[in-house]
């Protein structure tokens, strides 16, 4: 009876003594040889993402939340709701800053129903305030996927052909109470290109594996908070342009923010289109912005027209989304020699034996500098003062 104790106590034993064989090293402490590992790794994602595939630029996408009663294990600080529901305001924010002329809605499912939370829209700030508002819902009863992606491929089946459609589905729950077979509404998201993917809080579910494989998505399982936001932000890029996508003309709409008379008239406060459908106390205002087709005025751009459906954006959301049509090329990894002793972005003297490479202008690039132009510049800037230079 005394031998399992012990054989205990000298296990553990041991295992803390692993720990205290690791030594910093002569360059540093554990710290920096872990922040080498990580960047090494981002970096080899962003050279697996940034190769030559064309992304699409508009995209359409319903994120289906899990509200059943399994929301409510506390595994996740102060639970898997509410940690689930700050963590997508966090992507709402990164989505339409990568993706401006985009539009993306919400549906819960709950007690073997399906509501949506919001419509299929482009304005960040009426998604975040519906998701503050969820907070205080009282998660009961199991999900249903089926009434979930049915009340999403309700709208998505209308969405233009050159745009893409996705699905993701964050699922908390190991059971789905549907009303017919969802083999059903699988075959009919794999028809019309629907593309679904699911984040999972608890453990891996096959039918959750078989929809995201038919319809090619991806299926992850989180490990804990941190690895959720990442696996969230994995969606804020947009995924390859299929090779059957429709290519066609977008007619598009750049309205002036205009303050004081609209038309040589005199300025008369009137409501914002936006605000009257989605505001029940909508407020009058004198400023915004005037459809150039039929004149209706919205307060935030972009925004679809509600009256002649033109859509309507600035240049500035065009020129952050243009770069997913030709992204950057991957620079090259190359070893670093006498002459090359300073990066050409940040003027740093380049430390490690590995530089990066720009194929067009053969500039040379530290990590740092590599991840930063790849993930946020998106273009060379050793290229771009080339091509500016007289």
């Amino acid at each position: 009876m005394d031998e399992e104790p012990e054989k205990a106590k000298r296990w553990e034993g041991g295992y803390e003594r692993t720990w205290e064989v690791l030594r910093e090293d002569e360059s540093g402490s554990l710290k920096a040889t872990v922040e080498e590992i990580l960047f090494q790794s981002k970096r080899k994602r962003v050279a697996d993402s940034h190769g030559q595939v064309r992304l699409g630029m508009m995209r359409h996408l319903y994120v289906v939340v899990d509200c059943s009663r399994s929301m409510d294990d506390q595994d996740l600080k102060p639970n898997r709701l509410t940690s689930t529901l700050k963590l997508l305001e966090v992507f709402i924010d990164e989505y339409f800053d990568q993706n401006p002329i985009s539009q993306v809605g919400f549906i819960t499912t709950m007690n073997k129903r399906a509501e949506k939370l919001t419509d299929l829209a482009g304005n960040p700030q009426t998604h975040i305030a519906a998701l503050k508002k969820a907070v205080g819902t009282v998660c009961a009863g199991e999900p249903s996927l089926y009434n979930a992606l049915s009340l999403a491929l309700r709208t998505l089946k209308h969405m233009p052909g050159h745009t893409s459609r996705e699905i993701l589905i964050i699922l908390s729950s190991l059971t789905t109470c549907d009303p017919t077979s969802i083999y059903d509404i699988i075959k009919s998201l794999k028809s019309l290109k629907v593309r679904v993917s699911v984040i999972g809080l608890s453990a891996e579910v096959r039918v959750c594996t078989m929809l995201t494989k038919e319809t090619g998505g991806s299926y992850h399982i989180i490990l804990d908070e941190g690895h959720f936001r990442e696996l969230l932000l994995l969606h804020v890029k947009p995924p390859p342009v299929s090779a059957t996508s429709e290519c066609s003309l977008i007619r598009m709409g750049f309205p002036k923010h205009t303050v004081g008379p609209f038309n040589d008239r005199e300025a008369q406060p009137s409501f914002s289109m936006s605000q009257l459908e989605s505001s029940s106390c909508p407020t009058l205002s004198v400023s915004g912005y005037l459809c150039p087709q039929c004149q209706a005025k919205y307060s935030v751009l972009p925004v679809e027209c509600k009256v002649c459906g033109l859509t309507l954006v600035s240049a500035p959301h065009l020129a952050r989304s243009f770069h997913h049509l030709f992204p950057l090329k991957t620079f090259t990894e190359s070893r670093s020699v006498e002459e090359e002793g300073f990066c050409q972005a940040c003027q740093a003297k380049l430390k490690d034996q590995i530089v990066y490479r720009c194929p067009s202008c053969h500039s040379v690039f530290c990590v740092e500098c590599d991840l930063f132009i790849h993930d946020s510049l998106h273009c060379c800037p050793c290229c771009i003062h080339n091509q500016s230079a007289p």
